[in-house]
This record gives structure tokens, C-alpha cells and sequence, in this order.
């Protein structure tokens, strides 16, 4: 649970609350002022400003780890900092540039990395990123060439720390074979008699089932192997300088788990070639944008090609296909549950963002010769 989300930003609650929460860290100087961040739809977040001796003034991220979401908080917490201090580390033995710049916790009072409230909420305090913005929608192709370049270096700076030193605080988070069986599962049962009215989007999944495992299967013939990912490649977590527009690095590491790199970039063309919002009801606008897949790649084999294989490159389209197919199945089950996991704001809406998806598959198949074609160019232009 957390209890504070529903405290108005401009409260003085809300000073009370931050001010609370800071005393318990080891930040430095004085309080000034703290305010709420409604962006974001998991975790509770706050800003807090605090007055340097000389004068200026830091500012830091206080942030409760939703327990609903994520059932360790600690472990959470344990594998931000394990991922954090390896790009640090990375960063300060390669010399690499700005882009290497990272999130770093900060400690309690207690030496921990967290603190725990009166209402058992676990906290942990960031440095906050200064002279960076972040987007909401992939606008143009120079944004999502920044977007997957940053995700690519991400992974490149992660790519030498092992998996198993990384807890997986959300099991089978993108086993797509396992989504696609809970669907079959929730269809079965029926539980609110929804089935008859998205027999088309039921069918067209199922239709699909061949897909859910390629991954899965590659992995198991040492095709391609588990890495340290991000697991939420969207451009609304990239931080990107106001001022020359290049990204800086990736935040929201909660999700960071091993995984396979094809799912981050999958995810990634999943949000970012669409014009059409997640939600849109008129699914004429949902295309597939190919500029903006292109320079997904270019972006992503720029920053990520110098440790990822043959066989996940083969894939990249094939990742793309799936994750949306997978987010897909996720709408589409939640739907037929009585829709319990993803917040809905007016009747339908998990089926609308579950059409969505699905068009969106339809387009990459239409498109996928091409769009291999695109990858093969890339990787040709990199290796010559």
C-alpha cells in the first residue's frame, strides 16, 4: 500500500510529509519546499528542494515503492543499487561521456539505502537529474534515435554484470507463452460473460500462439542469453538535456530484472512508431510509422551493437511483433477478468487499449520484410 498519493500537491501536507521523509536521509542543507509528481503510475514521488551553506540550492526525489506492484520493496531497492553502482563504476574506468550519467540512491541516517514509515511504505531517495526533460510521446525521429540510443547504452554499460547477482522481484514478467496460457485460462471460465463481445480479438490471438514462444525457445538452444534489462523501454523514461536534446540516461530501474534485450527493444517500437494513443478508439490512426522504426534501430545498434549477437539482431522485428502482441494479451485478459490490474477510466477501456495493440501487430506484419530490410541496412552501415 501508500497512503500519500492522495495528498494535493500544493498542500502544506505535503511540505509536512517531505519534509519527514528527508530528515530520515543524509541529504544535505535546509528544507525549502517540496512538492508532489503525479507523473508516473505506480510508485508515489516527490521533489524536495533544500538550501546549500553557499547559498544554492539542491534538489532531491523521494519516492514509496508501491508493495501492491512490487511484494519486496527491498529487494527492489537492493537491485537498483547493484545496477547503478556497476554504470557508476563503468562510467568512471571507460571515461565514457555524459550519457553514462546515471540515478544514485542515497543513504538513511541508518546507513541503509531506504526507510520505512508508520505506515510500513518503503522509501528510498534519488538524486535529482538537473537540466533534463522528459517526453510523454515519441514526437519525431531525432527523439526516438535518442530514446533507443539511450536504452542501447543502458544495456552496453550492463552488459558485463551478471544476471544472477540481480533478483527477479516480478516472475515471468514478459513470458509470453505463460500470458498467452492465462488468457486461455480467464476465456475459459468466463467470469463476466465478456467473451462473446471480443471473439475477433480472442481469435486473432489465438491465432498467433506460435509466436509467444520463439524467444523463449531461443533462449533455451543458447541462441541468445539472459542479460541484465530495463524492462520498461518507454520514452517517458529517458531524460533527455532541455538544452542540446540528447538523452542522458534512463530512469524508473524498478523493473530492472534479467531478461532478454529483445524484449526492451521490443517494448521500445511497441511505444514509440504509433502515432495513435495506447487508448485511441479510432484505429485508423494506429500505423506503423517507419522512420520511426529506423531510427529505433540506428539508434539502438549505435549504442547496444557492440555486445549483442547475430541472432538478437535477426529478431528485432520479431521482438517488436511480440511485445506487442504480449501487452496485447495482458489488455485483453484484463478485460475478461473484470478489469483488476490496469486502472481504467470509462467502460471498454482495456479493450480499446487491447485493439490497439493488436492493429499494431497487424501493421507489423504487413510491414515486417520491410522492416527487416531496414535492420539489415543498419547492421550493414555499423559492420562497414
Amino acid at each position: 500500500m501508500i497512503s500519500h498519493p492522495a495528498l494535493n500537491p500544493h498542500d502544506s501536507g505535503v511540505w509536512q510529509l517531505v519534509a519527514s521523509i528527508g530528515n530520515r536521509f543524509a541529504v544535505q542543507g535546509e528544507f525549502i519546499c517540496g512538492e508532489k509528481i503525479d507523473s508516473g503510475h505506480i510508485n508515489a514521488t516527490y521533489r524536495a528542494t533544500y538550501r546549500q551553506r553557499d547559498g544554492s540550492d539542491r534538489r532531491y526525489i523521494f519516492q514509496a515503492i508501491n508493495r501492491n506492484v512490487f511484494k519486496d520493496p527491498y529487494a527492489v531497492i537492493a537491485n537498483v543499487e547493484c545496477v547503478t553502482r556497476h554504470i557508476n563504476s563503468r562510467v568512471l574506468r571507460l571515461k565514457k561521456d555524459p550519457r553514462g550519467q546515471t540515478l544514485n540512491l542515497f543513504p538513511a541516517h541508518t546507513g541503509a539505502l531506504w526507510v520505512a514509515d508508520e505506515h510500513g511504505d518503503v522509501w528510498r531517495c534519488y538524486n535529482h537529474i538537473e537540466g533534463c526533460v522528459t517526453h510523454d510521446i515519441v514526437a519525431n525521429t531525432r527523439q526516438a534515435y535518442q530514446a533507443a540510443r539511450a536504452f542501447g547504452s543502458f544495456q552496453n554499460l550492463v552488459s558485463d554484470l551478471d544476471p544472477n547477482s540481480i533478483t527477479v522481484t516480478i516472475p515471468d514478467f514478459h513470458h509470453t507463452r505463460k500470458r498467452f496460457a492465462r488468457l486461455m485460462e480467464v476465456a475459459a471460465a468466463d467470469p463476466l460473460g465478456r467473451l462473446a463481445g471480443v471473439r475477433a480479438e480472442f481469435d486473432f490471438i489465438r491465432r498467433r500462439e506460435m509466436h509467444t514462444g520463439l524467444l523463449l525457445d531461443l533462449v533455451q538452444a543458447g541462441g541468445i542469453p539472459i542479460r541484465v534489462t530495463h524492462n520498461d523501454t518507454k520514452i517517458n523514461n529517458v531524460m533527455i538535456d532541455a538544452v542540446t536534446d540528447v538523452a542522458v540516461c534512463v530512469i524508473d530501474l524498478d523493473t530492472v530484472m534479467p531478461g532478454l534485450v529483445l524484449h526492451d527493444f521490443g517494448d521500445l517500437v511497441r511505444s514509440a512508431t504509433s502515432p495513435a494513443a495506447e487508448d485511441a478508439t479510432d484505429l485508423s490512426k494506429v500505423t506503423m510509422q517507419m522512420p520511426m522504426f529506423e531510427a529505433l534501430v540506428e539508434g539502438y545498434l549505435d549504442a547496444a551493437g557492440a555486445f549483442i549477437n547475430d541472432t538478437e539482431i535477426e529478431h528485432l522485428v520479431h521482438a517488436g511483433k511480440l511485445m506487442t502482441l504480449e501487452v496485447g494479451i495482458r489488455f485483453l485478459t484484463d478485460h475478461l477478468e473484470g478489469d483488476v490490474y490496469f486502472k481504467t477510466h470509462r467502460p471498454g477501456h482495456n479493450l480499446d487499449r487491447c485493439r490497439t495493440q493488436l492493429k499494431l501487430v497487424a501493421c507489423i506484419e504487413a510491414l515486417e520484410p520491410a522492416m527487416n530490410a531496414i535492420v539489415d541496412k543498419v547492421r550493414r552501415s555499423k559492420s562497414g
